[in-house]
């Protein structure tokens, strides 16, 4: 009897309906869950009763049912925060993590450090990222990241560069004596090094005109700390020689001798290298670095690449996703890169809860690779990215299934009248 398919069809349109209701109600749950994105559930008509045959164009409808409920992957809005370890994407992307169920990927920055020193999230998953050797430098292999408890090691200055102005004003008339290099110089000032136990040297050069552009430099330490030097009195550890051309600038560097051989067990005969700028004679054009000009004698600038032991005093995410460790003896160094995740078709992951999502078959494999690289996302650090849900238009849509609701319960309660009439046929 065709009365009593629309008793079904009204079925239908309840479940249907219901089922909107529960995915309206979940986005309104979520309205504050981090990184979470608005689902909306699709509707699809049920295959319908054909009147005049296969290909008949008469039909009667037979419902309808929820054939799909789809995240909606809008971008959410990225609000800072004050905590070093929350991260946020702005683009295409998820965060890998690895826990005892496997692999899995989310949206959710909220992360902190385990007692471990594990960057994990809140329920204790493990975020993956790009390890970096030792040095600091990024490497293409992914695993958990982890600071490092342990001391950084000591590293011995192997470079010096110095970019200082010698006066070409003065008159070669100083002949450099170790006994009184102060009055027998015509230009000295102090570097520190280290030695290859991070043991900080104070090393004085002294700069003497020996004839027009042409310059001696000594370096000298107290006498205690080299091997062989008495206490009291300075020791040579380097000596060499700075040409320069008639407008001023560096023709020529030169290290005659060096030995750097400091006590208490460190590495003897240490090689540091004096730089004093693109040497003309070395390939450079003389512009960057030391000079030759007709004004006072003076360092401008000077660095090493040495340093004491240290520990982690801080760490801080870049705007790349990478780690970085601050050091007590004022190193700076990158831990690892935050590795993102991307998917061909991203609305296939499935919800497995606590924020996360694992691979489907119809989401295809993850393509693992850096922020901002390859159409993934930028990273904001001490961000967090909010949920996509629109209260006001939720509000909305729950005005309108709760409507379809009530319309299809209608259809229901107008059958079983005509039903009730059926029987009363009888009487």
């Amino acid at each position: 009897m065709g009365i009593l398919s629309s008793l079904y069809t009204g079925v239908s349109g309840l479940s249907a309906h219901g089922e909107a209701l529960s995915v309206v109600a979940d986005n309104i749950a979520n309205n504050s869950t981090t990184g979470f994105k608005a689902s909306r559930a699709e509707f699809q008509d049920v295959i319908a009763k054909q009147l005049k045959g296969v290909l008949g164009g008469n039909q009667i409808g037979r419902g309808v049912k929820v054939g799909a409920v789809n995240p909606i992957l809008t971008q959410g809005n990225v609000d800072p925060t004050e905590k070093v370890t929350d991260l946020a994407i702005a683009g295409d992307g998820y965060f890998k993590l690895k826990g005892s169920d496997g692999d899995s990927f989310t949206r959710d920055g909220s992360f902190h450090f385990d007692r471990e020193g594990f960057l994990v999230t809140n329920d204790n998953q493990r975020v993956q990222g790009f390890q970096a050797d030792e040095s600091g430098k990024i490497l293409n292999k992914t695993g958990d990241i982890q600071f490092p408890r342990a001391l950084v090691p000591a590293k011995a200055t192997k470079e010096v560069k110095l970019d200082l102005n010698l006066d070409s004003r003065v008159e070669p008339n100083k002949k450099f004596s170790l006994k009184d290099p102060y009055t027998t110089s015509h230009y000295s000032t102090g570097l520190e090094m280290y030695d290859s136990q991070g043991n900080k040297h104070l090393v004085t050069m002294f700069f003497n005109k020996t004839k027009d552009r042409e310059w001696s430099f000594n370096g000298l330490v107290e006498g205690k700390s080299i091997t062989g030097g008495k206490e009291g009195e300075l020791a040579e550890v380097c000596k060499g020689k700075l040409t320069f051309t008639a407008d001023g600038k560096l023709n020529s560097q030169e290290l005659n001798d060096s030995k750097f051989n400091f006590k208490g067990g460190a590495q003897q005969n240490q090689k540091i290298k004096f730089i004093f700028g693109d040497a003309i004679a070395e390939g450079g054009k003389g512009i960057e670095g030391s000079k030759q000009y007709g004004k006072d004698s003076d360092l401008i600038s000077w660095r090493q690449d040495g340093a004491a032991a240290g520990t982690i005093s801080g760490l801080s995410f870049n705007d790349d996703g990478a780690l970085t460790a601050l050091y007590t003896n004022g190193e700076a160094r990158d831990l690892s890169q935050i590795a993102l995740s991307k998917f061909e078709n991203p609305e296939a992951l499935y919800k497995v809860g606590n924020n996360r999502l694992k691979e489907s078959r119809d989401s295809g494999v993850p393509a693992l690779g850096k922020p901002n690289a390859g159409g993934r996302g930028k990273i904001f650090a001490k961000s967090l990215e909010r949920s996509t849900v629109d209260i006001a238009s939720e509000f909305v849509n729950l005005i309108s299934n709760q409507r379809g609701f009530q319309a299809n319960a209608k259809t229901i309660t107008t059958t079983d009248e005509l039903l009730n009439e059926v029987i009363q046929l009888k009487r």
